[in-house]
């Protein structure tokens, strides 16, 4: 019968968890570097103060370790995390379709959309379709798409030019 394997915790390993070691680099509470110790009297000098002994660079010859309170090391940790993922912003990709006769009206529009969209942070599909007899004018869908392009020019660069997928064409703009 096989012994079940102990599960991995995350972050760095505390105290007794840290195993397979006899010496340790050691870096006391005021951030001062004590030099290479051993393992047994690092754990002691921890215990003596009050606080952990935390595996800070486990993969270093001998592994780093630092006398800290591991409970508020870990709560910190957690704070940064929550605040570096309320500061990211997903780029979504928002999709503008148009029609070869498109309206003024319209296609004035869509381009508020467009650019409401840019100044949000998204990038913008723009997709002309084609029906019917509209494919023999495949040139109007062009002109119509690189005009777009010429009116966002400003604000958004071009990461796909226009091209042809089967009965529409795609065009992929990226705010600047």
């Amino acid at each position: 019968m096989r012994a079940m394997p102990v599960p991995q915790k995350d972050g760095p390993r505390a105290n007794r968890d840290i195993r397979g070691v006899r010496e340790v680099q050691l870096i006391d509470d005021e951030g001062t570097n004590r030099g290479v110790v051993p393992f047994a009297e690092a754990l002691q000098l921890a215990e003596a103060v009050g606080l952990d002994l935390v595996e800070i660079a486990p993969n270093s010859e001998p592994p780093v370790c630092k006398l800290l309170d591991y409970g508020k090391f870990r709560f910190d940790q957690q704070k940064k995390a929550s605040e570096a993922r309320k500061k990211q912003k997903t780029v979504e990709v928002k999709e503008v379709k148009l029609r070869p006769g498109i309206d003024k009206h319209d296609y004035e529009t869509k381009m508020k959309n467009v650019k409401r969209f840019f100044e949000d942070g998204d990038k913008v599909k723009i997709t002309l379709r084609f029906r019917g007899r509209e494919m023999a004018h495949q040139d109007l869908g062009l002109k119509l798409l690189l005009r777009v392009k010429e009116e966002t020019r400003e604000f958004a660069k071009v990461e796909l030019e226009p091209q042809l997928e089967g009965r529409q064409m795609i065009m992929i703009l990226a705010p600047r």
